[in-house]
C-alpha cells in the first residue's frame, strides 16, 4: 500500500475561545505528514488568546493558514464553510479545536479514497473521557474495515453516524452537489451536513484505522453540546436538526428518511427522556417540543422502530398531557430499558402501559427473553451482601422458570465484566416475583480491578443476570432501593482502607465507585470536586 498518496488534504480546524487546547489540535493535523498539504484554522472571533496562539503557530509552520472572522458566527457551520472556501487540496477533513487526529489518520483515509475512487472515506472514532483516558467507540459495529459501500441506500443504518469529523471528503464531490454546513447559530449542524452527503449517494470506503479522537471533558468549565442537556433549547435544536436531516434524506431515498426517523426514536429520544430534568417548567416545555416533533412521524415510521422507541413514541402521543407516571417512563428509557410495575392488561388481555393510559405494548408476548425490560430492585442486606427483587413481566419469567440471579460488574473503562456467583431465586413473600441475597464483596472487586490495571478510583456499572430453567437469560441494570446508597469506609487488610460508594446513575441505575488505599481515596475526592465545579459549555461536538 502506498504510504504517501499523491493527493493531499486540507484539514479545517475551527476554534472559538480555546487558546489552551487549539495548539494541540493544530499540531496533530500538521503531524499527519506531507499528505496534509495545509491546515486552515478558522478563528471564530475569539475573545481570548486563540487568535494569537494560531498566528504564532502560523509564523513557524508554513502549512498553517489562519482565517480570522470579524464576527462570531454563533455556531460551527459557518467557520467550517469558511475553511472549505479557503481550502486548496483535493480532499478535506474537519477537526475541532479541543480534539486531535491520531497519527496516520489522513494517510489511511486518502489511500482508501484513491484506491476505491470513493468521494467519502470513513474510519473509527472514539470518545476519550478525560482525564481518565477511557475510550468509548463511536457507532461500534456500523462499519467493517476494508469494505466499500457502493451507495448509502444499501446501508440505511449509516444515518446513525452523524459525525463529519471521522471522514474525508472529495472537495469536487462537495462542490458538485453544493454540500455545505448550515450557517449561523445552528446547533447539531453535523446532522444536516451528513444528511446532504448521504443524499448525494457517494461510494464510501471504510478503513480500520482510528482516525479521530473526540475529547470529552465532563468537568470542564464549559461542556460540549452533547453534554449540555440542562437547557431545553438544546432539545429544541436537536429536534429541528433531526427534522431537516430526515427531510433531506427522505427526498433522496425513502429508506434513508425512514431510517433517520427510526434513529430518532431509538437513540435521540431515549437519551433525553432518561435524563429528563425534574423541574416542572422544563418538563412542560420538553413535552410540547417532543409532541410537536412526533407529529411528523407516520405510524409506519413508529412501527419500524424497536420496542422501546415505538412504545415511548405511542405513549407520548397518546395523551394531552404528560403521563402521571412520567418517572416510570424515564426509567423505561434507560439502557438497558427497565419497565417498573404495575403491569396492566387491556380488555383483550394484551399488555398495556397502565390502566390510565392503555397503550398496547405490542410484541411483549413474543419478545425474546434477553430483550425484555425486566425490572430488578436492589437494597442492602449487610456489609457484604445485597438483596435483589426480580419482578415478573406479564408472566414471561415465570413461564421460562426463573431460577438464579447473579451480580456482574462492568468496568466503565471497558473490558471484561467481573462476575459474581449465581444464587437461587425464591418466591417473593409478598408475591409478584422473586428475591435472592447476593454476595457483594467490594474488597475482592477492588483487587480484580487493580489486577486489570485500574488505578486510583474504580468505576463499575452493576448488572443483575437472571437465568431460567429453559436455558434463557436476561441481564438488566438494577435500581437502587432503601439505604443502599451512601459512601462507606471499610477496613482492608490489603489497602488499609477502602472507600465504597454505591450511587445512582443519571438513568437511575446502580453503579459503584471503589477507592482502594490513599491513591484511590484521593482520586475519588478529586472526581467529586471536579464534578462539583462543572459548569455548562457551549461546545462543538453534537452526540
Amino acid at each position: 500500500m502506498n504510504s504517501c498518496p499523491s493527493s493531499t488534504v486540507t484539514v479545517v480546524v475551527i476554534a472559538f475561545n480555546d487558546a489552551g487546547l487549539v495548539g494541540e489540535a493544530v499540531s496533530s493535523a500538521l503531524a499527519q505528514g506531507p499528505v496534509v498539504s495545509e491546515v486552515v484554522a478558522v478563528n471564530d472571533a475569539s475573545t481570548d488568546g486563540t487568535g494569537r496562539v494560531l498566528d504564532a503557530l502560523a509564523a513557524v509552520h508554513p502549512r498553517l493558514k489562519v482565517v480570522h472572522r470579524a464576527q462570531n458566527s454563533g455556531g460551527c457551520g459557518t467557520p467550517r464553510n469558511d475553511g472549505m472556501a479557503a481550502a486548496t487540496a483535493p480532499y478535506v477533513m474537519f477537526l475541532d479545536s479541543d480534539d486531535i487526529l491520531p497519527p496516520g489518520a489522513a494517510d489511511a483515509l486518502v489511500t482508501a479514497a484513491e484506491r476505491y475512487r470513493a468521494p467519502v472515506a470513513v474510519g473509527a472514532c472514539v470518545r476519550r473521557e478525560l482525564p481518565q483516558g477511557r475510550d468509548v467507540p463511536w457507532a461500534p459495529g456500523l462499519y467493517t474495515a476494508g469494505e466499500v459501500i457502493e451507495q448509502p441506500v444499501d446501508r440505511p443504518a449509516l444515518v446513525r453516524d452523524t459525525l463529519c469529523v471521522n471522514k474525508l471528503y472529495d472537495r469536487y464531490f462537495l462542490d458538485k452537489h453544493a454540500i455545505r454546513f448550515p450557517d449561523g447559530r445552528f446547533i447539531y449542524e453535523d446532522f444536516v451536513f451528513t444528511a446532504r452527503v448521504l443524499a448525494a449517494a457517494p461510494r464510501i470506503a471504510v478503513v480500520g484505522n482510528l482516525v479521530y479522537v473526540w475529547h470529552v471533558r465532563r468537568t470542564a468549565a464549559r461542556v460540549s453540546i452533547s453534554l449540555d442537556r440542562g437547557d431545553v433549547g438544546n432539545w429544541h435544536s436537536r429536534v429541528e436538526a433531526h427534522h431537516e436531516a430526515a427531510r433531506i434524506l427522505g427526498e433522496a431515498a425513502p429508506e434513508l428518511g425512514r431510517a433517520c426517523k427510526v434513529k430518532f426514536l431509538e437513540y435521540d429520544l431515549p437519551i433525553y427522556l432518561r435524563e429528563l430534568d425534574p423541574d416542572p417548567g422544563y418538563r412542560a416545555a420538553w413535552w410540547t417540543l417532543t409532541r410537536n416533533g412526533l407529529d411528523c412521524l407516520t405510524e409506519g415510521d413508529i412501527a419500524a422502530a424497536g420496542a422501546q422507541g415505538r412504545w415511548i413514541a405511542r405513549l407520548l402521543r397518546a395523551g394531552e398531557a404528560p403521563p402521571a407516571d412520567m418517572d416510570r417512563l424515564t426509567r423505561f428509557a434507560s439502557a438497558p430499558p427497565c419497565l417498573l410495575p404495575p403491569y396492566a392488561t387491556g380488555a383483550d388481555g394484551a399488555a398495556v402501559w397502565s390502566e390510565e393510559l392503555p397503550v398496547e405494548l405490542d410484541g411483549m408476548a413474543t419478545m425474546p427473553l434477553a430483550e425484555l425490560p425486566v425490572a430488578v430492585e436492589v437494597e442492602s442486606a449487610g456489609r457484604s451482601s445485597v438483596r435483589v427483587r426480580v419482578h415478573d413481566l406479564y408472566g414471561r419469567l415465570a413461564a421460562a422458570g426463573a431460577d438464579t440471579a447473579r451480580l456482574s460488574f462492568l468496568p466503565r473503562g471497558g473490558g471484561e465484566p467481573a462476575l459474581g456467583h449465581p444464587v437461587a431465586l425464591e418466591a417473593a413473600p409478598a408475591g409478584g416475583g422473586w428475591v435472592a441475597e447476593l454476595p457483594l464483596r467490594v474488597g475482592g472487586l477492588a483487587v480484580t480491578g487493580r489486577r486489570r490495571g485500574l488505578r486510583g478510583m474504580q468505576a463499575w456499572d452493576v448488572r443483575v443476570a437472571v437465568r431460567c430453567v429453559d436455558g434463557s437469560s436476561v441481564q438488566t441494570a438494577p435500581r437502587p432501593f432503601g439505604d443502599l446508597l451512601g459512601r462507606r469506609i471499610l477496613p482492608s487488610s490489603r489497602y488499609g482502607v477502602l472507600l465504597a460508594q454505591p450511587y445512582r446513575t443519571t438513568a437511575g441505575s446502580l453503579a459503584l465507585r471503589l477507592a482502594p488505599g490513599a491513591e484511590g481515596a484521593l482520586a475519588l475526592v478529586r472526581n467529586r470536586f471536579g464534578r462539583a465545579r462543572a459548569g455548562c459549555r457551549p461546545g462543538s461536538r453534537p452526540g
